[in-house]
């Protein structure tokens, strides 16, 4: 099969080294690509979605795999789908839930899925005065997509209400007009991944990632500083309960709405002392968590991507090595604020 993957981090260069253990890849192009992701296959300059889709139909593109959330967001997956394509990843519809943290809450609303309490706002007077009802510790949270970087965990109001004001006053653009506040959920914290058809869904894999930029867990919330799995707090019974509880309902729910979801769910969890619940959901799998992932695959991940594309995950199962993967995230001194850029990195070939 010709393949080609969309994106141009860590999760995309996973991705593109599992494609290419698949006996049925015959051939790999990545866009943007970089220059470690060069080694396993063809990066390729390609712009606006009209483009990715000529370029597909020109060389005869079996399948796309959409790795990160924006272009899923923008409605690339349906841009190809017009053009009779496999796409594994969601419609524009059908990446609301990761768009708009207001859109998955009521979901859950909906479906009765267990997830903390909430309310959303679009004015910082109103968000501050239900600040001062709810009092702290809360949480504060950029609407839209803020690429992992929108989510304070105030411990005081002070900070809550500094969070708030930074968001409404354009901190993350667009993705900052709406600001969920959140009750602060204690337990562990979870990424759990499913995968589905628009109809079906099988559990893929779950591993635990560490969002805080500092030794210790402290500081700002970051894109990801690391990832491990498996996870010991996380275990068959308990992924069945979430499939059963929180994913099963999700699917359901947007197949009703007229988006079935097609792609890899990737549920954020707390897993608190009444049990699990749903913090958020994303429509792609997670970086760093997709690098220990696909280190410990055992299964061909090509039949799995392409039954999700072609709506027939039917009698599909995955299996894992025992072994642990972690991965450590290294990163400019600054980040996730501002931080110097185009740095090179020594010492690898």
């Amino acid at each position: 099969m010709k393949i080609l993957v969309i994106g141009s981090g860590g999760r995309e260069h996973a991705l593109v080294k599992a494609l290419k253990r698949s006996e049925s890849t015959s051939k790999l192009w990545c866009s943007p690509g970089n220059d470690g992701i060069a080694q396993d296959a063809e990066c390729v300059a390609l712009g606006s979605h009209e483009e990715i889709a000529n370029w597909c139909d020109t060389n005869a593109i079996d399948l796309v795999v959409i790795g990160p959330e924006q272009p899923l967001v923008d409605g690339l997956a349906d841009v190809l789908r017009a053009k009779d394509m496999a796409v594994f990843g969601p419609s524009a519809a059908g990446a609301q839930i990761e768009a708009s943290k207001d859109f998955t809450k009521k979901l859950c609303d909906q479906m009765n899925i267990p997830t903390a309490k909430y309310a959303t706002f679009d004015n910082a007077d109103d968000a501050l005065a239900y600040l001062a009802s709810e009092g702290a510790p809360i949480v504060v949270k950029a609407d839209g997509l803020a690429a992992g970087k929108g989510v304070t965990v105030a411990t005081d109001e002070e900070t809550a209400r500094n969070a708030i004001i930074e968001c409404f006053d354009g901190k993350f653009g667009a993705a900052g007009a709406r600001v969920v506040l959140e009750e602060l959920l204690e337990g562990e914290e979870m990424s759990l991944f499913a995968l589905s058809d628009g109809t079906r869904a099988i559990p893929f894999a779950y591993a635990q990632d560490h969002k805080r930029v500092g030794e210790g867990d402290v500081g700002p919330n970051t894109g990801g500083m690391g990832a491990y799995s498996p996870a010991p707090v996380m275990s068959d019974t308990l992924c069945a309960k979430v499939m059963e509880k929180i994913i099963q309902p999700t699917l359901g729910a947007m197949e009703g709405l007229n988006c079935p979801f097609q792609g890899v769910l990737y549920a954020g969890l707390m897993i608190t002392a009444q049990g699990p619940k749903l913090i958020e959901y994303n429509v792609r799998f997670g970086d760093p968590e997709c690098q220990v992932l696909m280190m410990r695959m055992k299964s061909d991940i090509l039949p799995l991507i392409l039954a999700c594309a072609t709506g027939d995950l039917a009698g599909h199962s995955v299996e894992w090595e025992d072994d642990v993967a972690m991965v450590v995230v290294m990163a400019n001194k600054g980040y996730p604020a501002s931080y110097p850029k185009g740095d090179e990195i020594e010492g690898i070939q």
